[in-house]
């Protein structure tokens, strides 16, 4: 079995699949998270022992600091798609990188893998970008030979953008384009992402270096949401939304995240959906790490069939039979 590796944040739908894939490296995997009692399900991704749990809270440096000892390499996946309470992006993307990258180059490690976000960018005007852009250049400071992966939307059994528009289309009778549904987005498959987490730690050629994953295709949100009404078998109205009535959405949706409710849409989330979010060509991305991106629409078939009128039972395609979605 090969060294230690500290996964933080690695109870989340990206990180419980970056644990699998180091575990089946051989790596020893200890994944630090704010909720211990909450991932212990994860123990059953390896061999016996070989992955435990610890509690950590990036925003606290000793805790960070006593998740990393006796870790040779580590992985830092926190992040936040809305701020609630205390999770703000700056303390998790920006002071919560800078603690891991400080942390790890006191003990002594190396290795590490950031995983930021396509349109990280300093000059964003999204904070979410920007303080994803500030990660990034803190933890270049501490660790110059660290590895930054910036994957484009991710998709997988429990992705946050196909469910959540499959669960709309089973009770609203329309989806919104916002923007007008031209922004363009590169999916890449959860588990491409996890096993590029993997070959960045074990590959000393990847340090330093940034990466741009995206998957095999380049879709428009429109294109997105017509994959998700043709594997729900539904047909709904796709109801432009221009960018002035979907931020004054999100500005109820920024209240929203005072409670717990989760917002549909935020300001912050308009302001990114301006932006494409496509990988730079300049940059080198999954076929550089030796994997061939895995197409959405070989996958998201396998778990949007639930929000089919019947879920697993449904009949073979409706609209195959000539039958009218509803």
């Amino acid at each position: 079995m090969q060294d230690l590796v500290t996964v933080f944040g690695g109870s989340g739908f990206v990180g419980s699949q970056v644990v699998r894939a180091l575990a089946r490296a051989g790596h020893r995997v200890r994944v630090a998270v704010r909720q211990p009692g909450r991932a212990h399900d994860l123990l059953m991704l390896g061999d016996v022992g070989q992955i435990q749990v610890v509690q950590a809270n990036i925003r606290d440096p000793d805790s960070v600091a006593r998740a990393l000892d006796g870790a040779q390499a580590c992985v830092n996946l926190v992040g936040v798609l809305y701020e609630s309470g205390r999770q703000k992006f700056a303390s998790l993307h920006t002071e919560g990188a800078a603690n891991v990258a400080q942390a790890a180059k006191a003990a002594g490690i190396s290795r590490m893998v950031q995983v930021s976000s396509i349109g990280a960018d300093a000059g964003s005007p999204s904070a979410y970008a920007r303080t994803k852009a500030a990660g990034e250049a803190a933890v270049r400071e501490a660790l110059p030979q660290a590895v930054i992966l910036r994957p484009s939307i991710v998709f997988g059994p429990e992705d946050d953008f196909f469910n959540r528009f499959a669960a709309m289309a089973v009770l609203s009778p329309a989806l919104p384009l916002i923007g007008g549904g031209q922004t363009r987005f590169q999916p890449v498959f959860v588990g491409d992402v996890a096993r590029a987490v993997a070959v960045a730690l074990s590959d000393p050629a990847c340090a330093g270096k940034t990466y741009e994953l995206g998957g095999p295709a380049i879709l428009t949100f429109r294109q997105l949401l017509e994959l998700v009404l043709s594997e729900t078998q539904r047909r709904r109205l796709l109801l432009p939304l221009p960018f002035p009535i979907a931020n004054l959405i999100g500005q109820v949706g920024n209240l929203m995240a005072l409670t717990p409710i989760a917002p549909p849409l935020t300001t912050d989330q308009v302001a990114q959906l301006k932006v494409d979010n496509v990988a730079d060509k300049a940059l080198p991305g999954l076929s550089d790490l030796g994997i061939e991106g895995t197409a959405v629409e070989s996958v998201v078939g396998t778990y949007l069939y639930r929000y089919r009128k019947g879920g697993q039972f449904a009949e073979t395609p409706e609209v195959d039979k000539g039958v009218t979605p509803t």
